[in-house]
């Protein structure tokens, strides 16, 4: 059955496939504000956030949007007050975590899918259980 939801943005209805709950419509528009960032930025390096939304007519939040997925990078700013690692706080130029926030998850996750695996029963005793536990029916009663 089809997840029908309504557009975060634009409110349209749509059938929501995974990712971000937009519409292809917004979706696109998003690609579409994306190249032109990613232009203006090749033409005018070292152009501030702000500069870039005023002359391009995106919006700050979606300018960091393209900086948390990791398409866009802060350069030649040390201790910038636009992005912060969303676990620790400390000043980052791309993505949500910075380096040292991301190995330590990474390494969290690691570990409790370790655990997990060794909490479940292999798939023989899995396996054996089945038939040592299975009843049959006699057909002639």
């Amino acid at each position: 059955m089809p997840d029908v939801r309504n557009c975060k943005r634009c409110n349209k209805i749509f059938n929501y496939i995974g990712g971000a709950p937009i519409c292809q419509d917004c979706k696109q528009l998003d690609e579409v504000n994306f190249k032109k960032v990613k232009e203006y930025l090749y033409d005018h390096p070292r152009s501030s956030l702000f500069d870039v939304s005023k002359e391009l007519e995106i919006s700050v939040q979606q300018i960091k949007v393209y900086l948390k997925e990791g398409r866009l990078e802060i350069v030649g700013s040390e201790g910038n007050m636009i992005l912060e690692c969303e676990r620790c706080g400390k000043s980052i130029t791309t993505g949500r975590f910075c380096n040292e926030c991301s190995k330590e998850v990474t390494n969290d996750i690691k570990s409790t899918a370790d655990q997990m695996n060794k909490s479940m029963p292999k798939t023989e005793e899995v396996a054996s259980k089945r038939t040592n536990g299975m009843r049959y029916l006699n057909k002639n009663d």
